[in-house]
């Protein structure tokens, strides 16, 4: 059986400990590597190439953020899962930004860890129901303070928020409950009133006009 790769990435060696010991009682995994801040991780991305890392947001010399982006840039493979127990939504927003397939809090129990590292190993985007709150929270106060000069529905106004940010159908979908069908309306939407249809210009555009 071929089995998971994985690399763990915290300042902690308690949690490195911790992480290792649980995933490493699943058979399907294999802890190949181990780091304490985002630099040591690249290293260790480059020498082991593994199937995903597990990636605290918060350390010295580089945080998960910017380690994430350079990870997905030079191996866009590679799942990345964001270790935290900050719920603090720039941290959030801009690692999904970067390639992040999502996030796992630090108190998530050993059950729920193994079957998660699954989940996102098989493509799915991991949001917890506290980050996901956090995340709708934020897209739906910016919603009641926008200013529409584009005549949006409320709904295309929510979405508008997230594609401006980057965020990619499915991790709009998963933040807002909505399907990933109806997503994909909404934004063909936007892009008509706007009469734009490549998602990166409208990307910039919505925030030129003050969507963010």
């Amino acid at each position: 059986m071929n089995k998971i790769r994985i690399i763990i990435v915290d300042d902690q060696v308690l949690m490195l400990d911790g992480i290792k010991i649980i995933l490493e009682s699943a058979e399907d995994f294999e802890v190949v590597a181990m780091a304490r801040d985002g630099i040591e991780a690249l290293e260790k991305v480059k020498e082991f190439k593994p199937d995903l890392v597990i990636l605290d947001i918060r350390m010295p010399n580089m945080n998960g953020v910017e380690c994430t982006k350079m990870i997905k840039e030079s191996n866009p493979s590679i799942i990345v899962l964001m270790l935290t127990t900050f719920n603090d939504e720039e941290y959030i927003v801009d690692a999904l930004k970067h390639g992040a397939s999502g996030y796992l809090l630090k108190d998530i129990t050993k059950e729920k860890l193994i079957q998660t590292v699954r989940d996102a190993y098989n493509g799915e985007l991991i949001m917890p129901s506290k980050v996901a709150l956090k995340l709708a929270q934020r897209v739906s106060k910016e919603n009641n303070e926008l200013k529409d000069e584009f005549d949006f529905t409320s709904r295309e106004r929510e979405i508008a928020i997230l594609l401006a940010q980057g965020f990619t159908n499915k991790q709009i979908a998963t933040t807002l409950s909505f399907s990933e069908g109806t997503v994909k309306n909404t934004v063909s939407a936007i892009y008509s009133k706007i009469d734009i249809c490549d998602r990166t210009t409208a990307a910039l555009y919505l925030k030129e006009h003050g969507i963010k």
